[in-house]
């Protein structure tokens, strides 16, 4: 599927409530003005947000079951918590049965909600810009979004140890990705700065 971005936006707008496209939108505008800055392809960027949260609003027993018969479950966390899933449901669903065959966008939809060990820097800029769209409101929301202008990695960093803070505040479970994906990108930092901390 060649990347049109009026085709994803009108999927979007059909598949997603007011209130969510409102999100969504926000969500492409600001990958695509951080893609700009960092030297990203923008264009891809902007479909990627334009699609991340496709099977956000699919129910949860339906995303269970697509996850099962899709082979998308890969830890206990998945089935326990299935709001997780939304992302590798969409991301399966865009190639499957929409044909989209761009690798990049492809991760980024699937891993925007938990991160993963390894992420390109397609992938940190969805998951980030998901969390700092400019319809956010919460303490520390400038900061992060003055971290990822700043430092595409360092930024998502900060995003991931947010969103770890905000589950253990509010004791919420964490899955097993997202604090593989805090202790690879803390990693990649030390190595960046030459530090002998792992």
């Amino acid at each position: 599927m060649k990347l049109q971005v009026e085709v994803l936006r009108d999927l979007a707008a059909r598949v997603l409530s007011k209130e969510r496209l409102k999100h969504t939108l926000g969500v492409a505008d600001w990958a695509e003005r951080l893609a700009q800055h960092h030297g990203l392809d923008p264009l891809k960027a902007r479909c990627a947000g334009l699609v991340h949260d496709l099977a956000k609003e699919v129910s949860l027993n339906n995303q269970l079951r697509y996850a099962r018969r899709w082979n998308l479950l890969h830890y206990p966390e998945d089935e326990q918590s299935p709001y997780v899933l939304h992302g590798p449901v969409a991301a399966y669903w865009l190639e499957h049965h929409y044909g989209l065959d761009d690798p990049e966008i492809l991760a980024a939809v699937a891993n925007h909600t938990l991160g993963r060990p390894g992420m390109g820097k397609l992938e940190m800029l969805i998951y980030s810009a998901d969390l700092t769209e400019p319809e956010r409101d919460f303490p520390k929301v400038d900061f992060l979004r003055q971290s990822l202008y700043d430092d595409l990695e360092k930024g998502t960093l900060a995003c991931v140890e947010h969103t770890l803070i905000y589950l253990r505040e509010g004791k919420r479970p964490i899955h097993p990705l997202t604090q593989l994906t805090y202790e690879d990108l803390r990693r990649r930092q030390n190595i960046g700065t030459g530090s002998n901390n792992a």
